[in-house]
């Protein structure tokens, strides 16, 4: 990879991103109190919108139904790079007694998402008024329902990367476990393919004080799952990572009656391709032999979700070196992949790409709860930190 050119000294990026700090912090709070779920993102893509279009940029909304881009093209032609951020929230209660917390009952910022809507707008104020970039393209992606959906490929599939010309893609995400002013990135598979499985376990109800007469449900359910996890400790090699979870059940009507059936929701996450292959087959192998050796039937159902973000080495090295010349030396790490999914992974599978972490950690202001925790809160000193860094990588890629 060339040399990337020093467009620009590391304290003035950071102090010129350091002035949006509090106007950022608003549209934060705002879409924090007033969270709208997958594809109900409509307030905050109209907010969006409305500033892009203030900018001057071209904007073009109802992408991928409730995605919003906006067009930042320099004077002269050159590569294009598309940079995005999610907009929706989670369906968890806010626990939180902060001023800014949700005034929507079940529906709650728990993943940062506000946060990275926050920061987009931020960069292509700075973008567009402050370091206007002298060549190519930069393209702003407001993105729906990362959360539940599948949003990006709704987006490139109603045309995005093909209309803009998209060359490459960048993208971040808020980590409480990283200290503010740091980030990390993850070189070829970035997070693990995120997989649901759906499994109904089939017995015979009846009066819980004669099982003998029933098949329970609820104790075939307690079997499978205990059967399942020996796939991930007995079946599979211990270095090729793996995680079946199960985190919804639901069955029975009451203490005294043996339910008839039980439904088990979850998840399997996977790094290796190969083995996702295996997985439905692998699954369902143990869920007939438990059902069959208790005497129960089953329905079984394996649905493929995102992919793995698969990160180009190239634009990590981008991350590597703009981290250095915007943070300063020794405030980016190479990292682990995370068994996590995200739908930013549908971009890295059509164009070169990057997706890193950016620390919203400080254990001085704040408890670090976990990303969807109904007590997730960020550090909002990080928010002119991904300014910084957003706009500082298109500005690197455009002048390459």
């Amino acid at each position: 990879m060339e040399q990337i050119p020093v467009l620009y000294q590391r304290s003035d990026i950071l102090a010129k991103a350091g002035a949006l700090r509090e106007q950022a912090a608003a549209w934060r709070r705002d879409f924090h109190r007033h969270p709208e779920l997958s594809f109900e993102e409509v307030r905050t893509s109209e907010i969006v919108a409305r500033h892009l279009q203030q900018l001057g940029l071209e904007v073009r909304r109802g992408v991928g139904r409730t995605g919003v881009v906006g067009v930042l093209r320099a004077e002269q032609p050159g590569p294009v790079i598309g940079l995005r951020a999610d907009m929706d929230a989670l369906p968890i209660q806010d626990q939180k007694e902060a001023a800014y917390r949700s005034t929507v009952p079940g529906k709650m910022h728990a993943c940062g998402h506000d946060a990275h809507t926050s920061m987009l707008m931020g960069a292509a104020q700075f973008l567009s008024q402050v370091e206007r970039p002298p060549r190519g393209t930069v393209v702003f992606v407001f993105q729906p329902a990362e959360e539940d959906g599948g949003g990006a490929n709704v987006m490139i599939e109603d045309g995005l990367l093909r209309d803009y010309g998209i060359e490459a893609m960048a993208g971040l995400h808020v980590f409480p476990g990283v200290p503010v002013g740091e980030v990390t990135a993850v070189r070829g598979v970035g997070c693990a393919a995120a997989d649901t499985i759906r499994i109904t376990i089939i017995g015979r109800g009846g009066h819980a004080a004669h099982p003998h007469l029933a098949v329970d449900s609820v104790a075939v359910a307690a079997e499978v799952i205990s059967a399942l996890q020996q796939i991930a400790s007995r079946q599979v090699d211990p270095l090729d990572p793996i995680v079946i979870t199960i985190g919804k059940i639901q069955g029975g009507t009451a203490s005294n009656v043996i339910a008839p059936q039980v439904e088990l929701l979850g998840t399997v996450r996977t790094l290796n391709p190969a083995l996702r292959e295996q997985m439905p087959a692998r699954i369902e192998q143990v869920v007939s032999g438990v059902t069959s050796a208790m005497g129960a039937a089953y329905a079984f159902d394996y649905e493929f979700g995102y992919p793995s973000i698969i990160n180009d080495d190239r634009m990590v090295d981008l991350v590597l070196e703009t981290a250095e010349q915007v943070l300063g030396p020794g405030r980016c790490r190479l990292v682990k992949p995370s068994m996590g999914g995200e739908d930013f992974s549908y971009y890295t599978h059509h164009v070169p790409g990057v997706f890193f972490r950016l620390g919203v950690g400080n254990p001085e202001k704040l408890t670090p709860y976990p990303l969807h925790h109904p007590l997730f809160d960020i550090d909002e000193d990080a928010l002119p930190v991904g300014i910084a860094m957003l706009s500082a990588l298109a500005l690197n890629y455009l002048g390459r």
